[in-house]
C-alpha cells in the first residue's frame, strides 16, 4: 500500500513563496547591478583617449584595466593633449567610488582639464583651477590627480600631483625611484587649494610613469611596498631597453601582485636625454634637475 506524503503545513508553503520571491529579487537586483558595471565599463573605454600625442625622442604609451571581479570600475583614468603652445600634456587619476557615477565624474575632470589647459599651462594652476570649478559644482565626489607638462622645446617635465599616489622614474643605465615631490588636497574637496610645481630636466634617457593605486596597494599589500615593488620593475625593463608599449603592459601586471580588487591605469613616458646633454655616469648627480616651484 502506497504511503501518502502528509500534507504540507502552511508555514512551510509561505517559506517556499518567500525564498522564491527572494531569490526573484535577488536575481533582479544581481541583473541591474550587472547592467550598471557593463555601462560603467562603456562609459569608461569611450572616455580614454584612443591616441596619446608624442614626439621624436618622446615616446607614450598607457593601459587600463578593471577590477578582476568586473566590479570596481569607472574611477580611473589617463588622458593626453597637445596645449595651446605646443607643450604636451598629461594627467592621471581615480576618482572616489566606483559604478556610473564615478564614470561620468571621470569624465567631467578630464575635460575640465582640458578646458583649463586651454587657458593656462602651469600644471600646479590647471589644477588650482580644475579644483575650484569641481568644488563650485558641489558634487561630493573627489578626485586625485597627476598633471604633467611636457616642453619638447625645453626637454623639461612640470609636475604637479593632487592627492595622487607618486610617479616613478627611472634611467637607462637602471637608476629609478619614486619621485619625492610635494602635492596638494586631492581635487573637489576645499576651493583655493594650491599645488607645488616640480620641474625635471631630462638629462639622461629613460621613463617617467604615472599609475594609479590599483597597481601599487590591495589587501595585505601597503601603498610603500606595492610602490617599491613598481618602482624596481620599472627600473630593470627600463635599463633593458624596454619601449613604452613593452614597460606599459610589464608594469599593469603588477595589479596581480596587489590581487587586482580596484582597477588600475598606467602611462608611460619614455624619453631620450635632452638634445645636447652629456649623459655622463658616475657623477653622483640625480638623474634630472629638481625645482619646487609653488603651484
Amino acid at each position: 500500500m502506497t504511503q501518502r506524503r502528509p500534507p504540507r503545513s502552511a508555514s512551510a508553503d509561505d517559506l517556499l513563496t518567500t525564498l522564491g520571491y527572494l531569490t526573484a529579487q535577488a536575481r533582479q537586483g544581481a541583473e541591474h547591478h550587472r547592467a550598471r558595471v557593463d555601462l560603467a565599463v562603456a562609459l569608461q573605454r569611450d572616455m580614454l583617449p584612443s591616441v596619446l600625442p608624442s614626439v621624436p625622442g618622446l615616446r607614450t604609451a598607457a593601459r587600463y584595466a578593471p577590477a578582476r571581479d568586473g566590479l570596481e570600475i569607472g574611477g580611473d583614468w589617463y588622458d593626453g593633449f597637445v596645449m595651446p603652445d605646443g607643450s604636451l600634456a598629461f594627467s592621471i587619476g581615480d576618482v572616489q567610488g566606483h559604478d556610473v557615477e564615478a564614470a561620468a565624474f571621470m569624465g567631467q575632470i578630464r575635460m575640465g582639464l582640458r578646458a583649463v589647459a586651454t587657458a593656462a599651462t602651469d600644471p600646479g594652476e590647471v589644477l588650482s583651477r580644475a579644483n575650484d570649478l569641481l568644488v563650485s559644482v558641489g558634487r561630493e565626489l573627489f578626485a586625485t590627480c597627476t598633471f604633467v607638462r611636457f616642453d619638447p622645446t625645453a626637454w623639461m617635465l612640470e609636475s604637479a600631483r593632487a592627492g595622487h599616489v607618486p610617479a616613478v622614474w627611472a634611467t637607462d643605465d637602471g637608476r629609478c625611484g619614486a619621485v619625492q615631490d610635494d602635492g596638494g588636497l586631492p581635487l573637489g574637496i576645499q576651493a583655493g587649494e594650491g599645488y607645488p610645481v616640480t620641474r625635471r630636466r631630462l638629462t639622461r634617457g629613460g621613463t617617467f610613469v604615472l599609475l594609479t593605486d590599483g597597481l601599487i596597494e590591495g589587501p595585505g599589500v601597503p601603498v610603500d611596498t606595492g610602490l617599491d615593488r613598481v618602482t624596481g620593475l620599472i627600473g630593470a625593463a627600463t635599463g633593458a631597453g624596454a619601449g613604452a608599449e613593452e614597460l606599459a603592459a610589464e608594469v599593469m601586471k603588477a595589479a596581480e601582485f596587489t590581487d587586482h580588487t580596484d582597477d588600475a591605469a598606467v602611462l608611460v613616458l619614455r624619453h631620450d636625454a635632452c638634445p645636447g646633454s652629456r649623459q655622463a655616469g658616475g657623477e653622483g648627480r640625480a638623474p634630472a634637475a629638481v625645482d619646487r616651484a609653488p603651484g
